[in-house]
């Protein structure tokens, strides 16, 4: 199959999230949303997020520090999760800037067109279930977050980063028995790029200066970094 047919009518459609279909980083923003919910204070985010930023910084691996995100919420109630991320979803989308305007017009135009769409990123059920239904997309693989009896550990059984997406996306398709070559993906950053070698059409967005390179050297769509209008 040419990549031109394969990009007008692709079986699935793969999409990462943050700065691809929306315009912020979840994790962060819904971290800020949950503490603020539990009554501590900014000094608090603050810290907790400038710790996570301090590993990367560091020289950690993007994996390392999301499984320390994660370690946040050990105790925490699964269905208070799913409802403080449903607020949370209802505060964030409120702002017309929530929205990445060319990413969204994609993804609306593949439903609309029979693709099934999956959501694939790092995030977890809390931000990315609401952002799923409100887009119609078919599917989602966020990070795995381990769960007993209701409440989440503070652990995931593989961080949905980097080669954790290429590796999930490999098995969703394996499942259903779809060849990749029929598949499209979308990403804005370099840990994108394993999720993005596994379609049978690349698709960039943003402006990233490496990522840009890859898409005019290898021939990949490209869609800008646009937020919707208000």
């Amino acid at each position: 199959m040419s990549e031109r047919a394969a990009a007008a009518d692709p079986a699935v459609a793969f999409f990462d999230v943050d700065e691809t279909l929306i315009s912020l980083k979840s994790m962060f923003r819904f971290l800020a949303f949950y503490l603020e919910d539990r009554g501590e204070g900014p000094d608090t985010y603050r810290r907790l997020a400038g710790e996570l930023s301090g590993m990367a910084a560091m020289g950690a691996a993007r994996e390392d520090v999301n499984r320390a995100y994660y370690r946040l919420y050990a105790g925490e109630s699964e269905r208070r999760l799913a409802r403080l991320g449903a607020r949370w979803f209802a505060h964030e989308s409120a702002d017309s800037a929530f929205w990445l305007h060319a990413s969204v017009d994609e993804h609306t135009r593949l439903r609309r067109a029979g693709t099934q769409t999956v959501l694939v990123s790092g995030s977890f059920f809390a931000c990315l279930d609401p952002i799923a239904a409100e887009l119609g997309a078919s599917d989602v693989l966020g990070a795995p977050v381990v769960i007993r009896q209701g409440h989440l550990t503070g652990e995931i059984a593989e961080p949905m980063i980097g080669k954790g997406k290429a590796r999930a996306a490999r098995a969703w398709l394996e499942r259903r028995g779809v060849p990749a070559e029929r598949t499209a993906a979308y990403g804005d950053h370099l840990s994108d790029l394993p999720l993005l070698r596994v379609a049978g059409v690349p698709v960039v967005v943003g402006e990233d200066p490496q990522m840009t390179r890859l898409a005019e050297q290898n021939g990949w769509r490209r869609l800008p970094h646009a937020r919707a209008a208000a």
